[in-house]
């Protein structure tokens, strides 16, 4: 896209492929940032600050639009935040695509297993079945009104998840906390407890 003119500026904090790499080192307008300029919540400049909006993935999305992206649907740790609350935080509008039902299990849920995004930085939550808007966000509620997108809310969402997959069962954690999950200025999120073995 920007090899044809659809974007006229990349600012790349992370390269994940040759392509990538060689484009910053030949293309003009391809440029190199630091962490701190993409993301660092203690720069006013930070590049996430001047987004309008991200579309970011999720594991779990809870009814309070909490969202996993840490922990998969065994307790075991599946992924890492990566910029995921750092993109959130800073957007304007933020839009979570999941299915509502991923390996039979609900992906909208009660409760997340752990919060890795917390829901007051979550907009809208785009499944297969519907949409849900945060209350927080009534004026993006006024803007879809007149759509034929497809609103529920997200408790609409949750039941439908739990009468197509069923509620799952609660997961068993051992004592034992295995890591912390940090929002992006440092405070404590939530703890990732070790998971009972079956049997």
């Amino acid at each position: 896209m920007f090899h044809e003119g659809y974007i006229q500026t990349i600012l790349d904090d992370q390269a994940f492929d040759l392509a990538a790499v060689g484009s910053v080192l030949t293309d003009r307008n391809h440029y190199e940032i630091t962490a701190s300029q993409y993301a660092n919540p203690f720069n006013k400049g930070a590049f996430v600050n001047q987004l309008d909006f991200v579309i970011l993935g999720a594991l779990e999305v809870d009814v309070d639009f909490n969202v996993n992206v840490v922990q998969g649907s065994t307790g075991i740790l599946q992924g890492a935040p990566g910029g995921h609350p750092d993109t959130a935080a800073g957007a304007k509008v933020t839009i979570i695509v999941a299915p509502l039902i991923r390996s039979r299990l609900a992906t909208v849920r009660t409760r997340v297993t752990s919060v890795t995004t917390p829901g007051e930085s979550v907009d809208i939550v785009v499944t297969d079945y519907g949409v849900a808007v945060n209350p927080r966000r009534q004026d993006l509620l006024a803007a879809f009104a007149d759509t034929d997108i497809p609103l529920l809310t997200i408790e609409a969402l949750r039941d439908l998840a739990y009468q197509y997959a069923g509620e799952p069962a609660p997961l068993q954690f051992e004592d034992k906390v295995v890591a912390l999950i940090e929002y992006r200025d440092g405070t404590l999120l939530d703890v990732v407890k070790q998971p009972k073995l079956p049997g």
